[in-house]
């Protein structure tokens, strides 16, 4: 039976291109919003969701550090994605037919310099994905999108020129969502385990709960804090580290954790993934 995985955005969204890397063989449903892409695992509409969790140029997505721990979902892996902006024209056109290029305005950033380079106008688009599509059902050589090459498979468009971007190092970092629980098992090779907790209303609350990832050699990846209930003092930290719950000395980090915390709770636990 054929696999569906749901993500955020249209067909061709650089999203789907990191679905279709670790699920190539399965079926895609795009959603408009994190929230829809969630709710459709939570209703068996999907089988897994892989959704963006944070870029190296832009940082965390926001909406998803709030949403994971309320979605009743656990993560059971994760994958990267370097981000490729390509200049996709409609069939025949050419770089020299172009006046304008169409896309979502954090990708029109990243292009800056071609974009100057080739003295087009832009036009802010909603998303890469919905940018390509629109272009192609335009049919106008002189505007042409930024996107994934999956973008331009999917419309019909023309790749004009790869890699059009300023930086060369964006990556986005996405999780693999699922109704179940699924741990990777102790001893399969490195393992990362995200956790959420809210420590104490005490003074240096967070220094201490820190303390015994310290003594205890555990490397935390990531540590992001945000406001839970608009209450000030109701702070919430999500938290990756590099280690499985039954190694002796996460255990012990998490014993030490939890005599400063009032809420803790495992995310998932499952297997580590190199940038690319």
């Amino acid at each position: 039976m054929t696999m569906k995985i749901a993500f955020q955005g249209e067909p061709g969204a650089f999203s789907h291109a990191a679905a279709r890397g670790v699920f190539p063989d399965a079926s895609f449903v795009p959603k408009v919003t994190f929230e829809e892409a969630m709710a459709a695992v939570q209703s068996g509409e999907a089988d897994r969701a892989v959704l963006p969790v944070e870029n190296s140029l832009y940082g965390r997505i926001t909406d998803i550090h709030h949403l994971l721990p309320e979605s009743g979902l656990f993560i059971i892996g994760e994958t990267y994605l370097r981000i490729e902006m390509n200049l996709l024209g409609v069939p025949g056109a050419t770089i020299a037919d172009l006046t304008a290029v169409q896309s979502q305005p954090p990708a029109l950033g990243q292009c800056r310099k071609f974009i100057a380079q080739h003295n087009l106008r832009t036009i802010n688009g909603a998303d890469t994905a919905g940018s390509a599509r629109e272009v192609a059902a335009k049919g106008d050589k002189t505007v042409a999108a930024i996107g994934s090459r999956l973008a331009g498979e999917i419309y019909g468009l023309d790749l004009l020129q790869a890699n059009i971007e300023d930086e060369g190092h964006n990556t986005t970092r996405f999780l693999v969502m699922s109704r179940d629980k699924q741990e990777a098992p102790a001893g399969s090779g490195k393992v990362k385990t995200t956790f959420v907790f809210r420590v104490r209303n005490v003074p240096a609350a967070l220094y201490k709960a820190m303390g015994g990832f310290a003594t205890n050699g555990i490397n935390m990846t990531k540590l992001e804090s945000y406001m839970v209930g608009g209450a000030f003092t109701a702070t919430q930290f999500y938290a990756d580290i590099e280690g499985h719950p039954s190694d002796v000395g996460v255990q012990h980090a998490f014993e030490e954790l939890s005599f400063f915390t009032d809420q803790f709770r495992i995310l998932g636990v499952y297997p580590a993934s190199e940038p690319k």
